[in-house]
């Protein structure tokens, strides 16, 4: 292979052999190039493409990774390679080794956020907690807990805690539920995964045979649970090869753990190390500021700095404003004038911030000039409602012993099997040994249900029959699915929850769906067993929606992680913001120098992003419960030297283009005039 075109350590990160490595990879330093260059070699040289598993974090981040790949190795390899997500990963081996999990029928359902928790939820209602708590804030606690490699009986809350001693006492019903439901949530698709291989031998010869070479993305952002199954899965040829930058650790609070990292030579010893320094992305400018923020790191690092590569490029900016509405129109007023230039495209501008609670400001500025933008955080696409709908039906048509599904349509829309009903059928099914399913099909039966429930019941099981025969036929899903949601009104049913606008949008989401569904049939002739799969791997979608692409950014610094711009703004760096008041205050939670300095790497974080040209904002006053509170700068500004930016105040709100007031001006005059009178001349206009 060639590899001329690379510099020194990514040569060096590509041709290694055998044994692990870790490539530290700073910002814009080429990672995805190297891995995929490392694939291409590996391919090149003789190894089978379906025995090298590269495992990133996102789907997005995925097929980028498969397609780059894909054009190095051709089409055929390309198929054959195993380019995957931890937690698809986890689900493809849960599946093939179902036998083992003792599940009835060889089948599971998998848990999204919204299944999660409802399931909770009717844990919860068996407890007597005294008080409403946020179902939310158990799970996220549950979640840590497993993302900790900790079950029931091993994790320990924290004393004093009130949610973490709740999640303790719920956390082993939780997974009952689950279980109950044959159902596993998202964390399981890895934690149960890391348990099936560590208890089943078996299985884990198997899997271990169809692995040769082992690639880890993203590594800083491991978390105990895949920590254990990158170690189970190279136990046997420690050909694992880990790209990572504990500079962009910044999700502790999800789990992942920074020493994965950090010990990775003290877990895989012998290990290579190959740093990636050169930055191919920011003007110089830009990374003077970042290697600045990261020298002054308190805690423990693998020693790195940013080399440009790229000319010095404008001095970063600090502006000082005298409010967040001053600051929200300053930043609004820098795009459009940006924008008026020709210079940029909207798409290649973002506003970063810390808290979503600063995006309201900003959303009113841009509006105010009439700057088309996005807000990257929304709703995503496989958690709309009428989506979440028309796959539940088809789960069920597939499946009718996944119970939770069966649970979100068997009432919608509305045919009489309320919450009343629904207990009558559940009860029924439980003082016999039946599915939730068995109960509805004998509906007639159960003496307490009201003749508008039994007939809701026939309804409910014509239509699941209906699409259950059609798809084992092997009928397209997506033509199956379009039949489904006419017998059960949903278009009908949208209008009249939302109208107009309202309307168009949540409908456009239902023909999204289908549109899916027909490429998935398109692929696989209707394949009912895929088509099962395929659903399940929905569940998966954690990614953004695709949205149009002409569009200002407005992201959190934690949602920005992975994209770049060319013109980014850093605003609210003010204590309580940056670092957050969470990682400051012992009063909120038990502040540690770990958090602080993973505040000081989401600054990183944020600073790297820009590519061309970079604007750091602050306010001295901001209202707090309705008062205005004088703000301090955030403690990272100071270690910036004075050298590497501009500053300047702003204190008033920067007004429209004068091209705008003119228009403005002249249409207020032509309206006050009217017509103007052959007897008087009118009045002069404004150029």
């Amino acid at each position: 292979m060639d590899v001329s075109d690379l510099n020194p350590s990514q040569r060096e990160a590509v041709l290694h052999g055998d044994g692990p490595m870790l490539v530290l990879a700073g910002a814009g330093s080429g990672k995805t190039r190297v891995v995929t260059r490392r694939i291409a070699r590996l391919v090149e040289e003789g190894t089978p493409p379906w025995s090298i598993v590269a495992v990133t974090f996102t789907n997005k981040a995925a097929a980028e990774m498969r397609e780059r790949a894909t054009a190095l190795v051709g089409d055929k390899a390309g198929k054959a390679l195993r380019v995957t997500t931890f937690h698809s990963f986890g689900l493809e081996l849960l599946t093939k080794e179902v036998a083992s999990l003792g599940f009835r029928g060889g089948r599971f359902a998998v848990f999204d956020q919204a299944d999660a928790t409802g399931a909770l939820r009717e844990v919860l209602r068996g407890v007597d907690a005294g008080k409403r708590f946020d179902l939310a804030a158990i799970l996220g606690r549950i979640s840590v807990a497993k993302n900790a490699f900790q079950t029931a009986e091993t994790w320990t809350p924290r004393e004093g805690d009130e949610y973490d001693e709740l999640a303790r006492e719920l956390f082993p019903r939780y997974q009952a539920a689950l279980r109950s439901f044959q159902a596993f949530d998202f964390d399981d698709l890895v934690t149960e995964a890391v348990h099936l291989l560590q208890r089943r031998e078996d299985v884990r010869r198997r899997t271990l045979a169809k692995i040769r070479y082992l690639l880890v993305d993203e590594y800083q952002d491991t978390n105990a649970s895949q920590l254990e199954l990158v170690r189970l899965l190279a136990s046997e040829h420690r050909n694992v090869a880990v790209v990572g930058d504990d500079d962009q650790s910044i999700y502790a609070w999800r789990g992942a753990d920074v020493t994965n990292i950090l010990d990775f030579e003290r877990h895989f010893t012998g290990a290579r190390v190959v740093k990636l320094e050169e930055n191919y992305r920011s003007v110089a400018s830009v990374l003077h500021v970042a290697n600045a923020v990261l020298d002054k790191s308190r805690g423990k690092r693998h020693g790195k700095v940013l080399r440009p590569t790229r000319e010095r490029g404008p001095t970063v900016e600090l502006v000082t404003c005298s409010d967040p509405d001053v600051e929200a129109a300053m930043i609004a007023g820098e795009i459009d004038a940006a924008l008026a230039s020709g210079s940029l495209p909207r798409a290649e501008i973002a506003v970063l911030y810390r808290s979503n609670q600063q995006a309201e400001a900003l959303e009113h500025a841009l509006r105010e000039r009439g700057i088309t933008h996005r807000q990257i955080g929304g709703q995503k696409f496989y958690e709309r409602k009428e989506v979440k709908d028309l796959l539940a039906y088809l789960k069920v048509a597939l499946d009718p012993t996944d119970e939770m599904s069966l649970r979100r349509v068997i009432n919608y829309p509305s045919r009489g099997l309320g919450d009343k009903a629904l207990e009558r059928l559940s009860l029924f099914a439980t003082a016999r040994g039946l599915s939730l399913w068995d109960a509805v099909r004998r509906a007639p039966a159960i003496d307490e249900l009201s003749s508008n429930a039994v007939e809701g019941a026939a309804a409910l099981e014509r239509v699941v029959d209906d699409a259950a025969t059609r798809l084992a036929r092997r009928e397209p899903a997506d033509r199956v699915a379009r039949e489904l949601a006419e017998q059960i009104g949903l278009r009908e049913d949208l209008r009249e929850a939302s109208a107009g606008e309202a309307f168009s949008r949540r409908w456009g989401n239902v023909e999204g769906i289908l549109n899916v569904l027909k490429k998935h049939a398109d692929k696989h002739a209707g394949d009912p067993e895929l088509l099962a799969g395929f659903l399940r791997l929905l569940t998966l979608q954690t990614d953004e929606e695709e949205q149009a692409s002409d569009v200002v950014t407005l992201s959190t610094m934690h949602g920005a992680k992975g994209l770049e711009w060319k013109l980014v703004f850093l605003c609210g760096l003010e204590e309580g913001f940056l670092p957050h008041a969470r990682t400051t205050d012992p009063k909120v939670t038990a502040v540690t120098p770990q958090d602080i300095e993973e505040e000081r790497r989401l600054f990183y974080v944020g600073i790297t992003r820009a590519r061309d040209r970079l604007v750091l904002s602050r306010c001295r006053v901001r209202p707090m419960r309705g008062k205005p509170v004088a703000r301090t700068p955030s403690r990272f500004l100071d270690d910036v030297p004075a050298e590497l930016l501009i500053e300047r105040d702003v204190t008033i709100k920067p007004g429209p283009r004068r091209e705008e007031t003119l228009q403005h001006a002249n249409a207020l005059l032509a309206a006050l005039d009217g017509p103007a009178p052959t007897s008087r001349p009118a009045r002069p206009r404004f150029r």
